[in-house]
């Protein structure tokens, strides 16, 4: 028996994986996010990113330039931009790129153009067709030309057709917002002393704009709010919302001492937020495309790089929704981020739970400490306050009401119009009380727990164990929703329908989704009333609507009338 021993040499599609890493980075923004962490660690202190719509051979071509004034790069760097897994910061602790992934970010598109000069020489090197040749199975090649230059070093590149030419992302407020959340040029590093960029600018169009507009480095951050009694002079019921408190801290984890950490948790109310933050989404304001809400978008965010990488919202709830309050940020660079810097998934799990200790117990700190009692105190001056001047305001606006509601007289009693469902039921009740005669059926039974409903049967001698029992629901108008089933219904009482909303011959639905049509019969002679039913070709029974306003006036004579100022109740 002959035995062959061999060997197997593992090897990689490099198209395939060129286009996993391509696509892996699923927000088209993360563009922005390379770009810009390119221009950085070449020491870049000015950057310029440029989108525009361009008509190419009658098609609209988006174009994108990210232009920066750092030192460029050489042929073995030109070589790593352009290289899968390859890059010659790798070790270096002082940059951002590490992986040789960012970059190809950029293979999504039609073409690649990089112009760059370093130590007197021009490279100039175009990537035709990427994104297509890949799919073709082809890896796409380089053609680089290389001249001598004597001007200023810095880069330029132009990426043409970049995300199937869908440009919706990259409007101005958009792209804005993310560079000052997402990217170095919006690190939080200047709240721990660190300066070293902080003269960087980046000039920034969006599609949507015609004139550049220039952003300076670093995230922004609202000023400590006032004092306690100033804010609730200032403001009364609102002062919870004006609030705001920053706190920094700095150290080193629990089981890693070698391992360093900086955070900031700033303490926000909504009215903080919404000062410094026109993307928020609230009501009665338009926001921008790409608007979020406070709960999307607030909370503790991990970072590596002072970049907000992804949030641990988590790590500081206790009730809930404790995390809106926080504009927090826990950066350490010890963080092992995924290919596309979506995730810190790649962290050793005890590394993570030294960082969750760690931030956990500054948030204890904090919910325990005396801003957070602050907070609680005005949060809590601010309810009695809205308390006491909603009933000032419930009792101002009941006292209108009152000059302005309609009454009747009926047998020595004082009818008020209702303008609730249960103050239709209380009619009722008053009324029946008084002149049992006046309904065709008296209530045996009735519940309050969801609406009013009861149950009825005629008005005669049989017991009710012998009855034919009906069910009935009280309403204070008869709309075209109906929050109940029509499935056992007898009849409705309602103080009146609006027939602006619902007419004659209208559909009425019910909580199942089933229809059925008003039908309003006029009386067939001067000892006869005006019937309501709602009705259903598909059924033999009507259910009977008691419109009470005009009931009561059809058979017992009673009309409501305005209340004057000869009343004395």
């Amino acid at each position: 028996m002959t035995q062959n021993t061999f060997q197997l040499t593992p090897a990689v599609d490099p198209t395939q994986e060129f286009i996993e890493i391509a696509y892996d980075f699923s927000n088209p923004l993360d563009l922005v996010r390379e770009g810009i962490s390119n221009s950085f660690d070449s020491g870049a202190t000015k950057i310029e990113i440029i989108f525009s719509v361009k008509n190419q051979y009658g098609e609209k071509v988006l174009i994108t330039t990210i232009k920066d004034n750092g030192h460029g790069m050489d042929r073995g760097s030109l070589q790593s931009f352009f290289d899968l897994g390859n890059s010659t910061r790798r070790g270096d602790d002082t940059t951002i790129g590490e992986k040789g992934h960012g970059t190809k970010v950029y293979l999504n598109s039609s073409k690649i153009e990089v112009t760059t000069v370093c130590n007197g020489k021009k490279y100039v090197a175009v990537m035709d067709t990427p994104i297509r040749k890949l799919h073709e199975r082809i890896t796409p090649d380089v053609t680089v030309t290389e001249t001598p230059c004597t001007v200023t070093s810095g880069t330029s590149i132009v990426i043409t057709g970049y995300n199937n030419n869908r440009r919706d992302k990259f409007t101005h407020e958009n792209l804005k917002d993310y560079i000052r959340w997402f990217t170095k040029m919006g690190s939080v590093e200047k709240e721990f002393g660190h300066f070293k960029h902080k003269d960087t600018i980046l000039v920034l169009k969006g599609v949507d704009k015609t004139e550049p507009e220039t952003l300076f480095f670093g995230h922004f951050f609202p000023d400590d709010s006032k004092s306690v009694s100033t804010l609730f002079d200032e403001y009364m019921a609102e002062a919870p919302k004006w609030f705001c408190k920053k706190i920094i801290c700095s150290g080193s984890l629990e089981n890693f001492p070698e391992i360093h950490y900086d955070a900031i948790f700033c303490i926000e109310g909504t009215r903080v937020k919404y000062d410094y933050n026109p993307m928020i989404r609230r009501s009665g304001y338009s926001a921008p495309t790409g608007s979020y809400t406070v709960q999307e978008r607030y909370g503790l965010w991990l970072c590596k790089d002072f970049i907000p990488v992804q949030r641990k919202n988590e790590w500081i709830t206790q009730k809930g929704s404790e995390y809106t309050r926080f504009h927090a940020f826990f950066n350490c660079q010890d963080l092992r981020l995924t290919a596309n810097r979506g995730s810190v998934d790649n962290t050793p799990s005890e590394i993570i739970e030294d960082i969750h200790k760690a931030a956990s117990k500054i948030y204890e700190e904090i919910i325990q400490g005396d801003d957070w009692r602050t907070l609680e105190w005005l949060e809590n001056e601010a309810v009695s306050y809205n308390t006491v001047q909603k009933e000032q305001k419930d009792f101002d606006w009941r006292i209108k009401r009152v000059a302005a509601t309609k009454i009747a007289d009926y047998k020595g009693i004082r009818l008020v119009e209702p303008t609730q469902e249960n103050g239709v039921f209380s009619m009722f009740m008053q009324l029946q009380a008084l002149d049992p005669s006046i309904f065709p059926f008296t209530i045996v039974d009735y519940d309050t727990h969801v609406g009013i409903d009861v149950i009825v049967k005629a008005v005669d001698t049989i017991p009710i164990v012998s009855s034919k029992l009906y069910y009935m629901e009280f309403k204070n108008y008869l709309k075209k929703e109906f929050n109940h089933s029509f499935e056992n219904l007898h009849s409705i009482i309602c103080w009146d329908i609006d027939t602006k909303i619902v007419k004659n011959g209208d559909e009425v639905t019910d909580i199942a989704q089933q229809k059925r049509t008003l039908k309003i019969v006029s009386p067939a002679s001067a000892n006869d009333r005006t019937r309501y039913f709602l009705d259903n070709i598909r059924s033999n029974r009507k259910i009977e609507v008691f419109v009470l306003k005009q009931y009561l006036e059809e058979t017992a004579g009673i009309v409501f009338r305005a209340r004057t100022d000869k009343d004395s109740f």
